[in-house]
């Protein structure tokens, strides 16, 4: 089961030579971050553990390495959803049908008698946990300190590659959700080399939202990853045609990208590339590729 030491290929983009961390070819049960972020639960060992607890969207990356956790480790995996779309009950695909094929127990919240109007977080930690020590509980997406530990590991990776390469310096770009990776991959590069500096772009929300994220993990607004602009706003998990169009153009470059972060990185990484052009750049390819097996259909059908 490989977990890390994934290579680094070089692409044409534009003009500019981009180098691309290949961590989407790591095992795909836990490819990409999700490797990194889970790195910790899978190496340690929880006596009296029975179920996993987790929440997010019924097609979440997360929910289908935690299944594949949870199966690993001999657990059930409890995963909580504020709701499961008609269509996808019916139509099991991507993250929800992988997760389902692994005994994941997805509980839709919409459908709780006893919900009384909280969001999921809330419902989990009053309606579930109390009294439960034979519980593991994982915030969203794998956003804890936990993660530090994997995300560390990344770091030593990028660093040792970068000193094979003879680079001076090093520009890091990956797109954020919680913003978890991007912020413990720039603080073990303040600390173990500082030449390399974290570039990301909120995707899940706005920039506000992304720094508090950070915030909640890390005081120290010093160690904090660069924020870089869109080029307006974009909501998550909508098609765009420019999306649709700047995939197929990584498409070509013998990689696939997935269809709901990776986006809306490279429109952003773009405009920022002319003006580093002559530093080294690194894009962090951070897997989920099975979400293509749902978002890539609703494009066709959208654009053709």
């Amino acid at each position: 089961m490989k977990l890390s030491h994934t290579p680094v290929d070089q692409i044409g983009f534009d003009q500019y030579g981009v180098f691309v961390k290949r961590d989407d070819l790591l095992h795909p049960e836990f490819s990409g971050n999700k490797a990194r972020k889970f790195a910790y639960f899978l190496d340690q060992t929880f006596p009296g553990i029975t179920h996993l607890v987790g929440y997010g969207s019924p097609q979440a990356n997360s929910l289908y390495s935690m299944s594949a956790l949870a199966k690993l480790k001999g657990w059930q995996l409890c995963f909580y959803v504020d709701h499961i779309a008609s269509h996808l009950r019916d139509n099991p695909i991507g993250n929800y049908r992988a997760a389902l094929e692994n005994g994941a127990e997805i509980i839709d919240l919409s459908q709780a008698e006893d919900r009384q109007g909280r969001d999921t977080l809330t419902y989990i930690q009053e309606q579930v946990l109390p009294g439960r020590e034979d519980m593991l509980f994982v915030p969203e997406g794998g956003r804890c300190q936990y993660a530090e530990v994997g995300v560390t590991q990344l770091a030593r990776e990028i660093i040792a590659w970068k000193q094979q390469q003879a680079l001076k310096s090093l520009m890091v770009f990956l797109p954020s959700g919680t913003g978890t990776t991007a912020l413990f991959l720039n603080k073990a590069f303040c600390q173990l080399d500082p030449s390399i500096q974290v570039y990301t772009c909120a995707v899940v929300g706005s920039e506000h939202y992304l720094r508090l994220q950070f915030s909640q993990l890390e005081n120290d607004s010093a160690s904090h990853p660069v924020i870089l602009p869109k080029a307006k706003p974009y909501h998550f998990g909508k098609l765009y045609p420019e999306f649709y169009q700047i995939w197929r153009k990584l498409s070509c470059s013998g990689i696939e990208f997935e269809l709901l972060y990776d986006p809306l990185g490279w429109l952003v990484l773009a405009k920022q590339l002319p003006k580093v052009s002559e530093e080294a750049v690194l894009y962090v390819h951070q897997g989920g590729l099975l979400g293509n097996e749902s978002m890539l259909p609703r494009y066709l059908r959208k654009y053709g």
